[in-house]
């Protein structure tokens, strides 16, 4: 089976809802709403509540260059859907997914590769 062919539910694995989400980063559940609407977050619905990856929360911040990287990958006309799929599926060459890279502070290069795919 390729990534391709994979869940999203299966690429992102844990997800928070809204007010999940917002409790560690000390804000209401509507600033996190806000933060989708202005493309600083991705969400989507599931089991009828919207809801963030888990991954893009670290500890109690986003993780670092997060909102940079998805407002690149809007920009690049990706769809919710597909820019989750781009930033949770394994990449030999990064290694691991660009979340992964990001969360491990190897941001620059993730970011790089969406802005080639924008143009």
């Amino acid at each position: 089976m390729t990534h391709k062919d994979l869940d999203i539910d299966e690429l992102v694995g844990d997800w928070l809802t809204l007010r999940e989400a917002a409790q560690p980063l000390g804000v209401s559940p509507n600033r996190i709403k806000t933060f989708i609407r202005e493309n600083r977050l991705m969400g989507v619905v599931r089991g009828g509540e919207l809801s963030i990856p888990a991954a893009f929360l670290d500890g109690d911040e986003l993780v670092k260059g997060l909102s940079g990287t998805i407002v690149l990958l809007s920009d690049a006309g990706f769809s919710t859907e597909e820019a989750l799929r781009w930033l949770f599926t394994p990449d030999d060459t990064l290694p691991g997914s660009p979340i992964q890279a990001m969360r491990e502070n190897r941001g620059t290069e993730v970011r790089r590769r969406a802005q080639a795919m924008a143009f």
